[in-house]
């Protein structure tokens, strides 16, 4: 046989095992597309999986978005998938938004799907607006604490119903702040309360103050409505602040007379000191006494019988002073009858 012929077998069979593989491969997804009216090339198939697409996941959502009256690309949609974005979801979303007259385009769908934000749950959440917690009760406790300015604590639980806002979807505020901006709401209404029995006559005066701040600027939500679910009487705050100031002023009344009190003991010490010392003068003065009187005797100033009267005046000094200690001592002794 001719070589050029062989080469040329060679070649178209190896050009139509490659088509029946592909043919085989694509076949199936081809003609349920054709057969949806979202028709795709084969050949556009082929590039999908040259390029590391799911052709299947494309040619499903291609088929969703046709048959509900959606004409976008597989070039779009092939885009967005390489992107890392969830296309499924997205057509979903789009479907959802049209069938409820929200406005939404393909490009604004993929950058909040892309921004990680699930596009399909917050269009859900724009058609059926959902209820928040506040505050969450999975995340700590669960009810807000406020005290009224009689000092009673009231403890209160609020649910906000949201619907999502796709325009401001991208870049805006998340649950976490909803929750913060109406908790901080709550608390200052209560705060500023008179009495605690005016919040708990009217507990819609809460929702409605809160309501009327305009806390849902700059989220990804619309604040439809803020409910008082539930409203409790707390602890006496006011109360135990003032037995706590009156401990306070107790323990410094306490550390006062305590000080005063040591400095009394010091006082005292320091006149028993005096004492001690103005006595031990004394004593030194009596002992020049007899230095004198024998200065006296050398010197002849003094005679022996001068100094014998001086003891004999000295004695009876003495006698006299025991006799008046014993008189004023004598109890008078009971007369019997």
């Amino acid at each position: 046989m001719n070589p050029l012929l062989i080469v040329v077998v060679v070649v178209v069979g190896v050009i139509g095992l490659v088509f029946f593989t592909v043919l085989i491969t694509f076949f199936q997804l081809y003609i349920r597309a054709l057969a949806s009216g979202a028709s795709v090339g084969l050949m556009s198939l082929v590039g999908m999986k040259l390029r590391r697409v799911n052709a299947g996941v494309i040619v499903d959502s291609r088929i969703m978005a046709v048959k509900s009256g959606l004409n976008i690309s597989t070039n779009e949609l092939e885009t967005h998938y390489l992107a890392g974005g969830n296309v499924v979801h997205v057509v979903q979303a789009l479907i959802a938004a049209n069938k409820a007259n929200i406005p939404l385009s393909f490009q604004q769908a993929t950058a909040i799907d892309l921004a990680g934000r699930d596009i399909l749950a917050a269009v859900r959440t724009s058609v059926n607006p959902k209820v928040i917690d506040c505050p969450d009760p999975t995340k700590g406790s669960a009810t807000v604490a406020a005290v009224a300015m009689d000092g009673i604590q009231l403890k209160a639980k609020a649910r906000v119903t949201v619907r999502t806002n796709i325009r401001t979807l991208v870049g805006g505020a998340t649950e976490e702040t909803i929750i913060a901006r109406v908790g901080e709401g709550i608390v200052t209404t209560i705060g500023s309360a008179e009495s605690h029995k005016r919040v708990l006559e009217n507990p819609d005066s809460i929702s409605k103050v809160v309501l009327a701040r305009g806390l849902d600027a700059g989220t990804a939500f619309e604040i439809l409505s803020i409910d008082i679910a539930d409203v409790d009487v707390g602890e006496n705050i006011g109360a135990q602040l003032q037995i706590k100031q009156a401990e306070a002023d107790k323990q410094i009344a306490q550390a006062r007379a305590e000080e005063r009190r040591a400095m009394a003991m010091a006082r005292e010490q320091e006149m028993r000191a005096q004492v001690v010392e103005m006595r031990a003068r004394v004593v030194e003065a009596e002992a020049e006494v007899p230095r004198a009187m024998a200065e006296a005797f050398r010197s002849g100033n003094l005679g022996i019988m001068d100094y014998y009267r001086m003891k004999n005046v000295m004695a009876d000094t003495d006698m006299r002073t025991s006799i008046s200690k014993m008189d004023g001592g004598e109890e008078q002794q009971p007369v019997k009858k």
